[in-house]
């Protein structure tokens, strides 16, 4: 009977964990989405790569929302459970509240190793992949970028402008300057611009124009009556190199030994002199989770209290106010991190210490350490 209850309660918190995780999360990946329609209207990028880089974010969202999802939820059902009185079936059939206590703080574990994953390994690796659709794809949708009375200089090195744009698509009294190495540029001046399909791409068709070209100062030009303007080997500004937070974590921890000189390794973003980003990095994937348990321990303070107890109200507010208290606290410790590995070792340890005092409130508030004394 003791498990079916504690199969039903453990049920009905991860039930409404899920949902909240990724009801929140899918929430604010639509959000997210639309900002990042940047990629696809000014940067020049199609459709799949939008999809398919926007889709890829959706694991780190989760991954940031999963602490406050995680005691939301569990301190909602809790509270609801002892709105309903059915806590009181635990009582009855003998299950004190020191047992639930230490059944959740096992899963609550469980919850953090999978957090570790989720940010040791699908994260950095879901964050390259998302990097690697922009590296590897075309900007194939330059026409989007051009737009009438406006200067565009999303491409790296070349700046377009165009004065209009009739109902057929046709570009007037057109403006390109492509920059190049060596202060060499080339000027293009055009009366009308057409994009036309050739084979599976679009190019831009220019008509009655002009170009001038500075190489080496020497100024050339020429008039044509028809030019394709190539639109391959362009980039745009977008930063497309592999950051840290995309490095995978077992490379991380060799540059980490690189700092202490126990190994002589070379990888890239891996400068001793700006080793705080490393340990920043490191501490948010193996760190931060710890913070888990904490929470699922602080909203078990509800189970304290019955409803009918006057300071339940209380205990209730103040549960929350320590639970968002510590959510802040787990974020903001990032910011504390340092290029001092003994100090960056003093902040890991918080989280710790936090469980601790946790667990002598409970054991302080049930009276157990005076009930093993007798």
């Amino acid at each position: 009977m003791k498990k079916i209850i504690f199969r039903k309660l453990l049920l009905d918190c991860l039930i409404f964990f899920g949902l909240s995780l990724f009801g929140i999360s899918t929430i604010i990946w639509v959000f997210q989405a639309v900002n990042f329609l940047d990629i696809m209207i000014e940067d020049g990028r199609n459709y799949s790569v939008y999809f398919n880089y926007t889709l890829l974010n959706f694991p780190k969202i989760i991954s940031r929302i999963l602490p406050f999802a995680l005691f939301f939820s569990f301190s909602y059902t809790f509270i609801k459970y002892e709105t309903n009185n059915e806590l009181i079936i635990f009582w009855n059939h003998g299950i004190n509240k020191i047992s639930i206590i230490n059944f959740f703080f096992w899963i609550s574990i469980i919850i953090m190793l999978i957090q570790i994953l989720l940010l040791s390994i699908v994260v950095p690796k879901s964050q390259e992949l998302a990097r690697s659709q922009l590296r590897s794809s075309d900007i194939d949708f330059f026409e989007g970028l051009i737009k009438p009375k406006k200067f565009n200089d999303t491409i790296k090195g070349l700046t377009v402008y165009a004065e209009d744009r009739n109902i057929n698509g046709e570009l007037k009294n057109i403006y390109i300057k492509k920059n190049s190495a060596n202060d060499d540029f080339q000027i293009t001046f055009a009366k009308k611009g057409v994009f036309e399909l050739k084979g599976n791409k679009k190019i831009l068709v220019l008509y009655d124009g002009k170009t001038l070209n500075n190489n080496a100062d020497n100024i050339t030009n020429f008039d044509f009556s028809k030019s394709d303007f190539g639109l391959s080997n362009i980039e745009s500004h977008l930063v497309t190199h592999q950051k840290i937070k995309e490095q995978k974590t077992a490379t991380l921890l060799n540059c980490l030994q690189t700092f202490f000189n126990i190994k002589d390794i070379n990888i890239l973003n891996c400068d001793k002199n700006n080793s705080r980003e490393t340990y920043k990095e490191l501490f948010k994937r193996l760190i931060s989770p710890f913070y888990l348990p904490v929470l699922t321990l602080i909203s078990l303070l509800l189970i304290l209290t019955s409803k009918e107890n006057i300071k339940y109200i209380k205990n209730k507010y103040m549960t929350f106010f320590i639970g968002f208290g510590t959510i802040i606290i787990s974020e903001s410790s990032l910011g504390y991190i340092t290029n001092n590995l003994i100090k960056n070792i003093s902040i890991a340890f918080i989280p710790i210490i936090l469980i601790i005092i946790t667990y002598f409130v409970f054991i302080f508030n049930l009276n157990l350490f005076n009930k093993k004394i007798s």
